[in-house]
């Protein structure tokens, strides 16, 4: 059954103005130095624009409080005398945050001036207001090849867009030479599709003409949350992604900067994108996975084959062993995972065997039979019910032991792996040791990640709901682990018509084998995800939703400590496996 669907609301990202319609404050201030935490104001200018037109300046000096360097009174023409009735900083921030407010702010290196302003107004204990920023500088980077302008600094682009003002390293006249070049930047932008905020934020030189040709297949799209699919000239689903806001997402791939090297080749392959509206940004990350697991495109590297997730499994059988497997069956058996590789389903089921001397051999023993024994039986590490010494009850404690690890408490073998690490780094065997360390690491990372999922399996349902980003409810209906049902309330509305309708025409989940019953693990990692922000609330819960009282998610502290030892240890991995990163040439504009 298809999940239920929500209803349209307008988000903040589809409500955005066209860059004609933002106000840009362009600002620019004269300083003591280069720090801001060492180094003073000595000026603020700024001019307020908006669709070309001039709505308003901004200038004053500002008293620094102490001395200006001979160097930056030579540099600027700002002396001491100059500022010594000026006012202060703690009376000129407030004005022009005031003043600048709802604007976007814009500077030629912003980071700098930007970061003058920021840095005082923390000093002063002003609120921030949260402004956007641009940096002409990084966007003619952008938009000018080496042959236009050998650099970026403002005298130059200032001649390449004769600027009606010369900057000359004074606030006002270099604010209003930066404001030209801005204009300048923007009307070559425009000829290139860039005409929102959103797409000037994300604009890259590197994206190619052919790419920018295809940016119509954004429109149409809904502006909310949901999944796009990239489908080639015969509809095939190329690439699979998901987004908060659908529409501005994909025009993204059309305009903006994508470190993906395989994302430029699948644009240009691609004819149609689709999309799917969905109720609420957990729905849409569901129907994502869903997706990928069943079409498999070839761009998307991720969650492509949950179906060849690995699992650590205690047999059934007389004399029970771990093997690692790919299916689950309906035998009794314990398992634990999933596991994205073998290497690490193999270094789990090492540090169990650290813990628990259950037997390794892999063929099948029986108590009336016997055959000789292996090397780990003479090493003690091994009971050795191969040569008929051990009968399965006395063997039966091991395996009850290993499943308690399993699935229960996993501290006896956090604590036979300290005191294998503590002797064998007693014997400056320090490598030995850090193996160790990994392989438990690798156990108890699944172990707590499977006991998380087990616990929202085992619940027939669970019905949360959280507020909405625009208003309403985000509302969502869980059996046995999977997504069953969303919606989004309006805004407004009273929320349980809308639950009592959901639970009823949600999809009906019927339980299936081991911790991931009904959904993925990644499906139910994403459902876990969001009933943990802040402010989900529980409606309704069928069951118990609970985890072991000394489960492996107690020990975190411990698994963090020891990933930041491994990680400080291996500070340079080697890297020549990696493919090279290729970036198309830059084309002139």
């Amino acid at each position: 059954m298809a999940l239920a669907t929500g209803f349209d609301q307008p988000t903040l990202d589809s409500l955005g103005p066209r860059l004609s319609e933002v106000t840009f404050v362009v600002v620019d201030l004269e300083t003591t130095g280069g720090s801001p935490h060492t180094c003073a104001i000595t000026e603020v200018g700024a001019v307020k624009v908006r669709g070309g037109e001039v709505l308003g300046e901004f200038q004053t000096l500002v008293n620094p409080r102490t001395e200006i360097p001979p160097f930056i009174a030579v540099l600027t023409g700002i002396t001491d005398a100059m500022v010594a009735a000026a006012p202060g900083i703690d009376s000129v921030l407030p004005s022009f945050l005031e003043w600048a407010r709802g604007s976007v702010l814009v500077a030629h290196n912003a980071p700098f001036d930007v970061g003058f302003l920021r840095t005082n107004a923390q000093t002063l204990d002003l609120a921030w207001p949260s402004f956007d920023s641009v940096d002409t500088a990084r966007l003619a980077r952008r938009v000018l090849t080496r042959d236009e302008a050998p650099d970026c600094k403002l005298s130059t682009l200032a001649r390449i867009f004769r600027t009606a003002t010369t900057p000359c390293h004074r606030a006002l006249a270099d604010a209003r030479a930066t404001a030209d070049v801005l204009h300048g930047l923007l009307e070559r932008l425009g000829n290139l599709g860039v005409n929102s905020l959103d797409e000037l934020r994300t604009f890259t030189g590197l994206v190619t003409a052919a790419q920018r040709r295809k940016r119509h297949l954004a429109e149409g799209l809904p502006e909310g949350p949901g999944v796009y699919i990239f489908r080639d000239s015969r509809g095939r689903p190329l690439y699979i992604g998901k987004s908060r806001n659908v529409k501005s997402r994909v025009r993204q791939y059309f305009v903006a900067s994508e470190p993906r090297t395989r994302m430029a080749e699948m644009v240009g392959i691609a004819e149609t994108v689709d999309a799917i509206a969905c109720a609420h940004a957990l729905e849409a990350e569901v129907r994502e996975l869903r997706l990928i697991a069943e079409h498999k495109p070839r761009y998307n590297r991720r969650s492509r084959f949950p179906e060849k997730a690995l699992w650590l499994k205690l047999t059934v059988e007389a004399y029970p062993r771990l093997a690692v497997v790919r299916r689950l069956a309906d035998d009794g058996a314990v398992y634990l995972g999933p596991f994205g590789s073998a290497r690490t389903a193999t270094a789990a089921m090492a540090a169990v065997h650290e813990a628990v001397p259950l037997r390794q051999c892999t063929k099948r023993l029986s108590p009336r039979r016997t055959s000789p024994t292996c090397v780990l039986a003479g090493m003690g590490r091994c009971p050795a019910p191969c040569d008929g010494g051990v009968t399965p009850d006395d063997y039966a404690p091991l395996a009850v032991a290993a499943r308690e690890l399993m699935t229960g408490d996993p501290r006896p073998l956090l604590d036979a792996t300290r005191r294998r690490m503590a002797a064998l780094s007693g014997q400056e065997r320090y490598e030995e040791a850090a193996g160790l360390r990994d392989r438990a690491v690798a156990f108890l990372r699944t172990a707590a990640r499977m006991q998380r999922l087990a616990a929202l399996a085992s619940c027939p349902q669970l019905v949360a709901a959280r507020r909405g980003f625009a208003g309403g409810w985000d509302i969502a209906v869980v059996r046995y682990g999977r997504l069953a049902g969303a919606v989004k309330t309006p805004y407004g509305a009273a929320p349980r018509p809308f639950i009592d309708a959901l639970v009823t025409t949600a999809e009906t989940v019927e339980p299936g084998l081991g911790p991931t019953p009904a959904a993925s693990a990644e499906e139910m990692d994403c459902v876990l995800r969001w009933l943990a922000e802040p402010g989900t609330r529980l409606v309704d819960l069928d069951g118990s939703w609970c985890s072991p009282a000394f489960g492996a998610g107690g020990l975190d502290g411990w698994l963090r400590a020891a990933e930041a030892g491994r990680d400080a240890a291996r500070p340079l991995e080697d890297r020549r496996g990696l493919r090279p990163v290729h970036r198309p040439a830059r084309h002139a504009v």
